[in-house]
């Protein structure tokens, strides 16, 4: 969790038990286990996960009740951890990968989440499949019409609180307010009412890496029992819920989602991250009319005034033969703006060089904007056309293993002011997943390791090499 987050929270004396003992099946048991859970999932109809802070901690964000969680250190009385890098640049786990490729495959219905990172959005599960029950730090909502926001800086607020922006619908314009709930905050029926009826519908319930602690979000798993349904818990720690059920799993949670996904034969996908930013020139004919002055401004695409924190400094050239000798200029602090004057009828391009800040996969990226004094009609690409363009960046930046690329994907005139706005594409991280088997940075037994990998556990047959046999012994009798 963000540890932001932690010190906005009210305070209150009882927060649970906290600093609990954390347990590691025995490597034979724990790979038995990851074969049943497999098995479990293949046969589900209805398969919902309830996620908690423990598949975030490898993404550099602490927990809250782990041995070095937030409130286990602050009831011992020592300093809180540092963050090994800025909460708006976590990048999504192994566990949130393999559950967008779950979701896709139509095995995962349904998510419900703790967690206000907002990591299981960024990864790319679907909004409508999501219920975040505490809210999400990065979320605003308008309280008229209803409009969420989905920002790339951290919401300054908590607690459902108003927050310095407004909504942008034309017709409403209402102060927004964060999402991220405090101690005295109900569940909101948006979040709440999906997630109850999912787990009524639920055949499994898998949850991940909580500590099923925190009422009433606790007891949303056992809603599946009146209707038959599992519960699969995958903890380190020992939680209330472990007696209800059916299978309880002691282990890092991206090993475990790492071996399922392996027996299903599915692979976890690349996380492509891409910012986006705003460029508008503003040109104005001088009084003699023998010059254009001009001002270049590098703006969020939330607003003017709201932060850009993945761009650290912006330095500016002049690309062409006809604007040598005219200087360079770094731009250090945002709102990154830069005033100039040039002679008319002069066309060049300005080399703007992004340099990014900490958590980026990448120092920098380059982009030209051709600067003329004609400013064009309005060319903004249709959603259609601008998510094909993201896709395709996504996709050159998965080919090229790297980051840095960009594509501008809308256009704009505002020909009152004489100012062009573009919105430029930028891919700023880019992960892969090379191994979704366990054997990705594990500590357990090779040849266990390889066992499960082929198919064999023990004196039996994992469900994957029976429902091999039983697919060939079907096309033999046909």
């Amino acid at each position: 969790m963000s540890l932001g987050y932690a010190e906005k929270l009210s305070y209150i004396e009882d927060v649970g038990n906290v600093g609990m003992a954390e347990f590691f099946d025995p490597p034979a048991l724990f790979l038995d286990k990851i074969d049943r859970l497999a098995a479990m999932i293949q046969k589900s109809k209805h398969l919902v996960v309830f996620t908690g802070a423990g598949i975030s901690t490898s993404c550099g964000i602490p927990d809250f009740r782990g041995p070095k969680g937030i409130w286990t250190l602050q009831r011992e009385g020592k300093p809180l951890p540092e963050a090994s890098l800025p909460f708006h640049r976590a990048l999504p786990s192994v566990t949130h990968m393999a559950l967008v490729e779950l979701e896709k495959a139509g095995i995962v219905k349904f998510i419900i989440s703790q967690n206000i990172d907002g990591l299981h959005l960024r990864s790319g599960i679907p909004r409508e499949k999501l219920a975040e029950l505490h809210g999400n730090s990065f979320m605003e909502i308008c309280p008229s019409c209803g409009t969420e926001y989905l920002r790339d800086f951290e919401i300054e607020t908590i607690g459902l609180k108003k927050t310095s922006r407004h909504c942008s619908k034309p017709d409403c314009g209402a102060k927004l307010r964060d999402t991220v709930l405090d101690w005295q905050d109900a569940l909101p029926p948006k979040e709440m009412n999906p997630a109850e009826k999912n787990c009524r519908m639920a055949d499994v319930v898998l949850c991940l890496g909580t500590s099923l602690q925190i009422t009433p979000a606790c007891n949303l798993p056992l809603k599946s029992l009146s209707g038959g349904g599992k519960i699969v818990i995958v903890n380190l720690q020992k939680t209330p819920k472990d007696k209800k059920a059916s299978l309880v799993i002691h282990g890092l949670v991206d090993k475990v989602i790492a071996g399922v996904i392996e027996l299903l034969n599915l692979r976890i996908p690349p996380f492509v991250r891409v910012d986006f930013i705003q460029i508008s020139i503003t040109q104005a004919l001088s009084a003699d009319k023998r010059f254009i002055n001009w001002l270049l401004r590098v703006t969020s695409v939330h607003g003017s005034k709201a932060p850009l924190p993945f761009i650290k400094s912006v330095e500016v050239s002049f690309q062409d033969g006809q604007s040598q000798g005219y200087k360079e200029a770094i731009l250090q602090r945002h709102p990154f703006k830069l005033k100039r004057r040039t002679a008319q009828r002069k066309v060049f391009d300005l080399v703007l060089k992004l340099n990014f800040s900490d958590g980026c996969g990448c120092p920098s990226a380059q982009i030209k904007v051709p600067f003329g004094y004609k400013v064009p009609s309005s060319t903004d690409d249709p959603t259609s056309t601008k998510d094909i363009k993201l896709e395709l960046l996504k996709g050159c930046a998965i080919q090229e293993a790297t980051c840095g690329q960009s594509a501008v994907i809308g256009r704009k005139a505002v020909l009152t002011q004489n100012t062009e706005v573009t919105t430029h594409a930028i891919v700023t991280n880019v992960v892969g997943h090379l191994k979704s088997s366990p054997e990705a940075n594990s500590a357990y037994d090779g040849d266990l390791l390889q066992k499960i990998k082929l198919g064999v556990m023990g004196n039996h047959l994992c469900w994957k090499r029976k429902c091999s046999r039983k697919r060939k012994r079907s096309r033999a009798a046909s």
